[in-house]
């Protein structure tokens, strides 16, 4: 089994990426989109999105990344995914799935869904352009509102030339309902095509992990949201291991303040760790608690001091 850890965008940054790879056996991680528009981008914005650049495209524990293009245009979705290769990207993915309204409204993301025929000509040129030992791989969704699209949206990424594709088993209009989910959708995918597939959508656990196994006949799935409900959710969903217990996201929190103070997004983080509370509470009700203690502070220090004080009284052992 192969476990990918997928996208957020403005959640799942490097130093999310480095936390938890370090405490899962992730095979894959995906950066946030850079944003494509009508030019080359600077190397700066590849670098800020993923510094893994710099270390051989990988986390420090190992994890190859591959960075997410967003765009439309399919000579300069190609020259930027050159310079992805350029700069020493493991691999390039194409975001074909994003249902964000603003970055619908520009006519990125899911709203390629509507234009099988552009979405083959963006997959095309970028293969065409890259080195062929460099992985291009694409994520969409089913389609935009009729599921049956998908068929005609995967033939055109398949015909050019893509390497690997991520279907979440939704369409844009589902969102992302939980009763909407239709994983059957990825089997019939894998017996019409021969590209290889990652499955994707309502993975929060072992056994939601083996249910779309056996339902879509993929053995690569990814998870995006859950990652974020339990920490751990990669070796759950591949080893069958226990959720983290409290004590020990509380330590996983601090670890993630000293690395976002730290670093070059300190000044978000009071928003960055109240979204991931956001997430945590879903799982774990002790979340709850803190989050209110923490929800009305704005700067980094009281939150911080907040939390420790939390882990000193209510989570000894």
């Amino acid at each position: 089994m192969r476990v990918v850890l997928g996208p957020m965008e403005g959640v799942l940054d490097h130093l999310m990426r480095e936390i938890l790879t370090d405490i899962n056996d992730y095979d894959l991680c995906v950066t946030e989109f850079v944003r494509v528009v009508d030019q080359l981008l600077p190397e700066h914005v590849f670098y800020r999105l993923c510094p893994e650049l710099k270390q051989g495209s990988k986390t420090k524990s190992g994890v190859p990344v591959h960075i997410q293009l967003l765009g439309q245009d399919p000579h300069w979705m190609a020259e930027n995914a050159v310079r992805a290769a350029e700069l020493g990207a493991k691999g390039v993915d194409i975001n074909f799935g994003c249902p964000a309204k603003l970055v619908n409204k520009s006519k990125g993301g899911a709203a390629l869904l509507q234009h099988p025929e552009l979405i083959h000509r963006v997959v095309k040129a970028c293969r065409d352009a890259l080195p062929q030992h460099t992985p291009l791989t694409a994520k969409i969704r089913l389609g935009w509102e009729n599921p049956n699209d998908c068929f005609e949206i995967v033939d055109a990424i398949q015909n050019a030339g893509a390497n690997e594709l991520t279907v979440h088993a939704r369409t844009k209009t589902d969102g992302y309902k939980a009763s909407e989910i239709k994983w059957s959708y990825i089997d019939e995918i894998r017996k019409r095509f021969h590209i290889p597939l990652i499955a994707n959508g309502e993975i929060w656990n072992f056994a939601d992990g083996q249910a779309c196994i056996e339902t879509t006949g993929v053995e690569s799935v990814m998870v995006c949201r859950g990652a974020f409900n339990i920490p751990n959710l990669g070796n759950v969903v591949k080893h069958n291991q226990a959720p983290m217990p409290w004590h020990d996201v509380i330590k996983l929190l601090l670890l993630y303040s000293q690395y976002e103070i730290k670093g070059d997004k300190g000044l978000y983080y009071p928003n960055r760790v109240k979204q991931w509370f956001s997430y945590l509470r879903q799982q774990y009700p002790q979340a709850d608690t803190l989050f209110r203690e923490i929800r009305t502070f704005n700067q980094a220090a009281p939150i911080v001091e907040k939390i420790k004080d939390y882990q000193n009284t209510r989570c000894l052992l």
